[in-house]
């Protein structure tokens, strides 16, 4: 009877023992084919020619294979798990490559750091990068971890000559990655802006600076961390500049020193916008120098063009992080000062709808971003009249991103609109004053605009904007400040 129960015991414990090897062997067999991936990956199904039209890509089954001349010359590893594929030229070499982002266990490939004793049994998610040549398809790079869960993979060639991959995160946030000698590197894809209103060096100002051995920094004293952590930076010169202190002068004929462009380029501006009422003040000698001065000094200048430039030139395009950004300046007038016969384009005007309309659209064709400065509105008032609802619109209509203006000195309502396509335009009707000397209660408030244009799963949009109010004050001495302040009210 014991010796009964002693064989049943052998036997049910033989049994467990089968049964226990089987489960694993079952399970070994399940994780090395890849069923405990994450639930969360979406495998693709692709068909595609690459560019040349030579080979034929298939992604099934997790599986990827090539044809070339009628006949598959490779089929991806069979210990990978393809989750997506691309074909193009990402080391901008004229020629496609294959991309794949896949899975498979472990971490790194056969040479991993010389710190790593021993690489994991995970599954983890990588980049392999192979070339096409001939009858034969090449590793060209295979990356360690990724160090992201990635959800989705594209390519974005539309800021030549450098492609692009994009990552989206299982949140939604898109990465940029492009190749750099070995391997992908990540890019810093928020571009932020920051833009200033009008600066209009009246006599006390200007004064002031000229006795301080010609020198304006006080202007910017307290927005030089600002400007230096933008990746772009704009303000409004409103008055041309001139290096013949003859030709100093205040309202209603301006002239400006020169030293104040100098300070505008010492604390690191981008881009000043130079097509305003004021811009014929000091006739084409103003254009010619203002227009040199500021290019001299490596900054974007719009809206005026010298004697020289016959051709007109309507907007300039600024690349930041691949990016690029077509920025047009308009004015509403000159104060009845005519552009001279010599240059019609010295000063672009806002007035020719069909031709603005058409200069717009081939920036677009050429550029991710249009930006807009336009010197228009009522002075001193903080309604938005007729002729800016006229040109929202038209604006609006052709499709730009950002709407900046300027000139009625005082501030004016920001906003975003949509157009019914659901094109999103964001407008500033008027930044007011950075500094001027003027009394009015009104022209001593101004606005600070920012913004910032990031990489979304819809490609680049605004993400963040906002309108910080200024404060111009005046100290005893006779020196003119500006700061930061907590409201507009008070």
């Amino acid at each position: 009877m014991n010796g009964n129960k002693l064989v049943k015991r052998i036997v049910i414990t033989i049994i467990t023992v089968i049964t226990v090897i089987g489960f694993v062997f079952i399970f070994y067999i399940l994780w090395d084919n890849g069923a405990f991936l994450p639930q969360w990956i979406d495998w693709k199904n692709k068909e595609f020619d690459e560019q040349t039209g030579e080979y034929f890509i298939v992604l099934e089954n997790k599986s990827v294979h090539v044809v070339y001349d009628d006949s598959i010359i490779w089929n991806s590893p069979s210990n990978v798990k393809v989750q997506d594929i691309l074909s193009c030229d990402i080391d901008n070499d004229q020629k496609d490559e294959l991309i794949l982002l896949c899975w498979k266990k472990g971490r790194y490939g056969r040479h991993r750091p010389f710190w790593i004793e021993k690489d994991e049994n995970k599954w983890s998610q990588h980049i392999f990068v192979y070339e096409y040549d001939h009858n034969e398809i090449k590793p060209k790079w295979m990356s360690s971890y990724i160090g992201q869960d990635v959800a989705g993979i594209e390519e974005n060639g539309k800021t030549a000559p450098f492609t692009r991959i994009w990552l989206t995160d299982l949140n939604g946030q898109v990465s940029s990655w492009v190749w750099d000698s070995w391997g992908f590197t990540r890019e810093d894809t928020d571009i932020s802006f920051v833009a200033f209103g009008d600066l209009i060096a009246h006599e006390p100002i200007y004064r002031y600076g000229l006795q301080r051995d010609t020198s304006f920094e006080f202007l910017f004293e307290n927005f030089k961390e600002i400007i230096s952590e933008s990746d772009v930076a704009i303000i409004n010169q409103e008055t041309p500049l001139t290096d013949d202190p003859a030709q100093y002068s205040d309202y209603p004929r301006f002239g400006t020193p020169v030293d104040v462009g100098q300070a505008i380029a010492e604390v690191g501006f981008d881009v000043v916008t130079c097509a305003t009422n004021h811009a014929l003040d000091r006739g084409i000698v103003g254009i010619d120098f203002t227009k040199d001065f500021f290019e001299n000094n490596h900054i974007t200048c719009l809206g005026i063009q010298s004697e020289n430039e016959i051709n007109e030139k309507t907007y300039e395009i600024l690349t930041r992080n691949g990016i690029k950004f077509a920025m047009f300046n308009y004015t509403y007038g000159t104060n009845g000062i005519s552009i001279p016969d010599v240059n019609p384009h010295m000063v672009h005007l806002l007035e020719n709808e069909g031709k603005i309309r058409n200069d717009i659209e081939k920036a677009r064709t050429e550029s991710d971003f249009v930006i807009v400065f336009v010197h228009w509105g009522t002075e001193n008032s903080e309604n938005i009249d007729e002729f800016q609802q006229k040109w929202t619109k038209i604006f609006l209509d052709s499709k730009v991103d950002v709407v900046i203006g300027t000139h009625p000195h005082v501030i004016q309502p920001y906003e975003v609109l949509t157009d019914e396509n659901g094109h999103k335009m964001l407008i500033f009707y008027s930044l007011g004053n950075f500094i001027s000397a003027q009394s009015e209660k009104s022209c001593i408030k101004g606005g600070m605009a920012s913004f910032t244009i990031s990489l979304t799963k819809e490609g680049y949009q605004i993400t963040e904007y906002s309108l910080q109010p200024l404060m111009i004050q005046w100290q005893e001495g006779g020196k003119y400040t500006v700061d930061l302040k907590g409201d507009f009210y008070g």
